[in-house]
């Protein structure tokens, strides 16, 4: 058998090459010193996307809606009784909501100390709105209606509730006609929790289901074992295709100020503030049980997708760090669909920097606004292309409503000046992504300590 810490250097390899290699084809000396440069670039971020995404994030996504559904129904089933069920769903949305909140806050507290926004000029702006009137897709102002605290709430309900479950999984937003082809996770969630909850109370007839089901479990996490080996040269392809893009020059940048406090904040709360409440609550090692989420985090990283990365994530959790199926099943999935830390965190930053730039000012008030409206735009956002477009649109549509409002002569952040930081946003999506995987590992921890496994669960 091939030790796992052989696959954990092969993907640290990968990430690593594929820094280097991309940084050289951004590199226009490198790229002009070969044959025929244009024709190459373009084939060979052809060769990247198709090894990252056809093939080793293509794997992925075809795993992840049947791999929600047998762990929701498993993790439902095993937990034994109603009662202890509804502890353990009240408990994992509070533990998500308060550490969407802290990492709100941290980033509120870094991008207000630093104010990197500051640094941005007249023509900086303006370049950067015209980009991305240039490249805006149609979806968010599809979506624009919805903006503000009430379409944030509307969102997140619009998505617990399918209309149809087999549209969701297939992957078809009923409101915006839009076809996803990673489908929907978290109104298949809904439906298997519903589903496994019946299971549980037609007697010898549900057994029958979950022995199913749970035979369906192990058989996906054998080919989720089997898709991972390919993770080292799909995370190289998809970081190679990234740097090529946008370069690691963009940290010396004035835009570079925004991403240190982004990924500052991200540290932060995925190397302090997530394992400090991890060592209050379970008592044992966070690093260790770092370490042994290293293949799903770098994973992560490569394919910026917290759905994408979840079969790595319920495996590297089951069979490496010890969290019981009950768990996995139920916090994980639940969990890469609404525990957006590093998102909520990266939202917070991005519409205070981008009211610094256009010289906005905000109050208590609308601080407060930021907070509780970038949490439940994490949480909420349609599952579009470009969603996080359409989040920023929400969270500044609700900053300029109470700013205009408290300020009538104050001057609004324009949609249009998204344009500023959507060339760095993937990559600070990679790390942002990490953490949101970490704060779904870390949850699925805590829960078995404050509710214990039951009798029930094989």
């Amino acid at each position: 058998m091939i030790p796992r810490w052989l696959l954990t250097v092969l993907i640290l390899v990968g990430l690593v090459a594929g820094t280097v290699v991309g940084q050289l084809l951004y590199d226009p000396a490198y790229r002009l010193s070969m044959p025929d440069s244009q024709h190459a670039h373009a084939t060979a971020l052809a060769v990247f996307t198709f090894l990252g995404n056809t093939v080793f994030m293509g794997l992925l996504k075809m795993l992840i809606i049947p791999l929600v559904a047998t762990s929701v129904v498993v993790g439902v089933t095993s937990v034994g009784n109603f009662r202890q069920l509804g502890r353990i769903g009240i408990k994992t949305l509070v533990y998500y909501f308060a550490t969407m909140l802290l990492a709100v806050v941290l980033g509120l507290v870094l991008v207000s100390v630093f104010r990197p926004g500051d640094t941005i000029g007249l023509q900086q702006r303006a370049d950067a709105e015209a980009g991305f009137r240039a490249v805006v897709p149609e979806a968010v102002q599809a979506q624009a209606p919805q903006a503000g605290l009430i379409g944030a709430f509307r969102g997140l309900v619009d998505q617990i509730i399918p209309v149809n479950v087999i549209g969701s999984a297939v992957g078809i937003d009923y409101n915006t006609r839009v076809v996803q082809n990673t489908g929907h996770p978290l109104p298949v969630i809904a439906f298997f929790i519903f589903f496994g909850v019946v299971v549980t109370m037609i007697g010898p007839k549900g057994r029958i289901l979950i022995a199913f089901f749970d035979a369906a479990f192990e058989v996906l996490m054998k080919m989720v074992h089997a898709v991972i080996w390919m993770a080292p040269v799909g995370v190289f392809a998809l970081l190679a295709w990234t740097v090529a893009r946008i370069g690691l020059g963009a940290f010396a940048s004035a835009i570079g100020g925004y991403m240190v406090v982004v990924l500052s904040g991200l540290f932060i709360h995925g190397l302090i503030v997530l394992p400090l409440l991890y060592w209050i609550i379970v008592r044992t090692n966070p690093f260790r049980f770092l370490h042994d989420m290293r293949q799903a985090l770098m994973t992560a990283i490569g394919t910026d997708s917290s759905s994408a990365t979840l079969p790595v994530t319920i495996e590297c959790a089951t069979e490496i760090g010890g969290v019981s199926k009950r768990s996995a099943g139920f916090v994980l999935p639940l969990g890469s669909t609404i525990n957006m830390d590093g998102t909520a965190l990266y939202e917070a930053v991005a519409v205070v920097f981008l009211a610094q730039a256009y010289s906005v000012p905000l109050g208590p008030v609308e601080l407060t606004l930021v907070a509780i409206t970038a949490t439940l735009a994490a949480v909420g956002a349609a599952s579009i292309p470009s969603a996080g477009l359409v989040t920023m649109v929400i969270v500044i549509d609700a900053v300029n409503a109470s700013v205009l409002q408290a300020h009538p002569e104050a001057s609004a952040i324009p949609i249009a000046a998204i344009g500023l930081i959507i060339g760095v946003d993937r990559i600070l999506d990679m790390f942002r992504t990490a953490v949101n995987v970490w704060g779904d590992a870390v949850g699925a921890k805590i829960i078995d300590r404050l509710e214990p496994v039951t009798r029930l669960e094989s």
